[in-house]
């Protein structure tokens, strides 16, 4: 669970400029060896943040808000151990702000209205005020309204930190008064100027062979904070012992994957997988399935987009996709996991190397649209059924020609109401086998035009 105390480089104390306090006296320099090393890195000014250029650098967001004294209030959006508390302290100092935090895990109502208070006392001080709010998400609708009047009025400029997609977590008032700026999950290349900060700061070069070395970084997966904390656990091994990915693996366990279920995560996974099989990459479709049952995705859910998408995007130009689809989702079910997430990926390769056409899709909504503009409309008299005499005297069913009697196997006939112009619903493409039933169609179209129904 993400501690709300914590940030990329550890806690720090409140104050306008974040700064470890030298170590002083009898025991000074011990007591810093014992510090976290996340909290020993942590910057003291922004060039120092890692991972974060297209924010920091020098045409970064942020730079340029800086430069330019307009700091706006914000959302910084990003998953753990990427500096979102880092930046914000450090944002408080380069803004000549007071750095104030409060945990939306952890603070009511009270403690929001303490904070404003005691903002206003120092705005009628000329003292401006830096409100960083963590995991703002967390508040109810409610309580994020009750930021609204001193973000309008200046009294604080609020800094929110979530993991969450703030679309779907903040409520609009708030976003319109906030700019959300995205922090990126920390890169091989920022991981990798941690690691030699932490060899600068212990004065150790890390006992890894170069593979152990970028398998340590895959294991931090962009979470700059888990990386220096596993940095710790190697050097704490006693002996002289150099790991390999192997004994590394062993050693240290692997950051569990960002993946919620219930949330922005699970459906930026489906997507990706939806559009990889779309644009017939059965490579990338593997990775996506895989990263979803890796996150404890249930298969059945998979079994389920993977059907409508073999409805959705395949259709007609492989009719065989929908029945085996169905036949995979039906084999998960008899065989459960893991045996059974084999027909799964099985189906993942065909959906995406089959043809694709979305034009029965389209057809059916275009049919639907059709359906509600025309209300009611009884069908021709001629394709009525006829079981009583009433019926046969009023002329159901009256000229009615039975298509199998028909040399092509067709009669050519009107089929929709009479008065209604006759539409083009199913628009096949020439991609697998609808180009056969695109041959037919126009085939049938003909019949159709030589009768003028």
């Amino acid at each position: 669970m993400h501690d709300p105390t914590q940030d990329l480089f550890g806690d720090m104390p409140d104050m306008a400029r974040p700064q470890a306090a030298p170590a002083t006296g009898r025991g000074g320099e011990a007591a810093s060896r014992h510090r976290p090393l996340a909290d020993r890195l942590r910057p003291e000014a922004l060039d120092q943040v890692v991972g974060q250029d297209h924010l920091l650098g020098p045409e970064g967001t942020l730079s340029l808000m800086l430069r330019n004294h307009s700091l706006a209030s914000l959302i910084l959006w990003g998953g753990p151990g990427v500096g979102k508390t880092t930046i914000a302290r450090l944002l408080a100092h380069a803004a000549g702000l007071r750095f104030v935090q409060i945990s939306a895990v952890f603070s009511g109502v009270a403690d929001l209205k303490r904070a404003f208070e005691d903002a206003r006392r120092r705005a009628a001080n000329g003292e401006g005020t830096l409100l960083f709010v963590d995991e703002i998400h967390r508040f109810n609708r409610a309580q994020q309204d009750g930021f609204l009047p001193v973000v309008e009025d200046g009294t604080v400029v609020l800094v929110g930190a979530t993991t969450e997609n703030p679309s779907f977590a903040l409520n609009g008032a708030l976003l319109s008064r906030c700019q959300v700026l995205v922090l990126r999950r920390l890169d091989d290349a920022a991981l990798e100027q941690l690691l030699c900060r932490a060899e600068a700061e212990t004065g150790r070069v890390l006992p890894l062979t170069p593979p152990a070395r970028a398998t340590l970084r895959a294991m931090a997966d962009g979470d700059g904070r888990y990386l220096l904390n596993m940095v710790e656990q190697i050097l704490a091994q006693p002996g002289d012992t150099v790991f390999d990915p192997q004994s590394l693996s062993r050693l240290l366990a692997k950051r569990a994957a960002l993946y919620d279920k219930d949330r922005e995560e699970h459906y930026n996974l489906i997507s990706a997988l939806h559009k990889s099989m779309r644009g017939s990459d059965p490579d990338a479709a593997l990775y996506w399935f895989a990263r979803m049952l890796e996150g404890g995705e249930d298969p059945r859910y998979i079994a389920r987009r993977l059907t409508r998408f073999a409805a959705e995007d395949v259709g007609m130009a492989d009719p065989q996709a929908l029945p085996l689809a169905v036949a995979a989702w039906e084999t998960y079910e008899r065989m459960g996991s893991p045996e059974g997430e084999l027909a799964l990926a099985q189906l993942v390769v065909h959906l995406s190397t089959a043809p694709k056409s979305n034009a029965v899709y389209v057809a059916y909504g275009r049919a639907r649209r059709a359906a509600r503009a025309t209300g009611s409309l009884m069908p021709p008299a001629h394709i009525l059924n006829a079981p009583t005499k009433l019926m046969k005297d009023i002329g159901y069913g009256k000229g009615y020609e039975y298509d199998h009697d028909q040399a092509e196997g067709i009669s050519g006939q009107n089929y929709f109401p009479d008065g209604m112009r006759r539409p083009q619903f199913y628009r096949p493409t020439g991609r697998g086998y609808e180009r056969e039933v695109a041959r037919r169609l126009d085939s049938w179209d003909r019949v159709r035009e030589s009768r003028g129904s």
